[in-house]
């Protein structure tokens, strides 16, 4: 694959990455339950509790909701802060990564020469690879949480099952962390070419003309 493509393709598959986290953040039923009708019948489902990272309600048969909406910072659950802070710090990383990947991209004529071009492109693919990993572990700290309460036989409360946003966030971190192994394979193959080529050369001077190729060299 040309490395303008495969750069091409990192950076696709990251904006698509960070656009699914940042979804996932403002979408509701992170956890959801459901209660059955008389007798207990999981059948006929006549309500439904669910809970994002924002917000916690309850949804009756006549789909009317009653929401309780979470305080932003001091009064949440530990693990929800954890949980805030990591993809709202993933998602700044992304936003670094989008910048110092868009000017180094060989396709781009921002970001001055090749040299520093490529630096850009694999601190961005650094930074691209710890945005999906931050993003991550939220999501996987609030999936434990969940799964800890629901398959603990001494829990007495309500008990969760996982919603669709943490699937779609799961799916834009792997996007993300796919994206800068792109960007960084693309620096790799340019480095090592120009490492071959920089080494036919002085092997070449050693063989056919050592003394001006060494004369050269000194000069340069």
């Amino acid at each position: 694959m040309k490395i303008r493509v495969m750069q091409i393709w990192g950076f696709l598959l990251a904006v698509l990455g960070w656009i699914f986290v940042a979804c996932s953040m403002a979408m509701e039923c992170w956890k959801i339950s459901s209660i059955g009708g008389q007798g207990g019948s999981a059948v006929i489902t006549v309500g439904w509790y669910w809970s994002s990272l924002w917000r916690a309600c309850f949804t009756d048969s006549s789909s009317t909701s009653n929401c309780y909406d979470f305080p932003v910072l001091w009064s949440v659950e530990g693990y929800l802060q954890i949980v805030r802070a990591l993809l709202m710090s993933g998602m700044g990383v992304g936003v670094l990564a989008f910048i110092l990947s868009l000017v180094g991209m060989e396709c781009t004529y921002i970001g001055g020469k090749d040299k520093e071009k490529n630096r850009s492109v694999f601190t961005g693919g650094i930074c691209h690879i710890t945005s999906g990993m931050l993003a991550a572990s939220g999501y996987a700290l609030y999936a434990q949480h969940v799964s800890a309460e629901y398959f603990n036989p001494r829990f007495d409360g309500l008990q969760f099952d996982l919603g669709t946003p943490l699937f779609l966030g799961w799916a834009g971190c792997a996007f993300q962390i796919t994206g800068g192994i792109f960007f960084l394979v693309s620096v790799c193959k340019i480095w090592s070419q120009t490492y071959t080529i920089y080494s036919l050369v002085i092997e070449n001077c050693h063989v056919n003309i050592p003394k001006k190729c060494s004369t050269k060299f000194a000069e340069s």
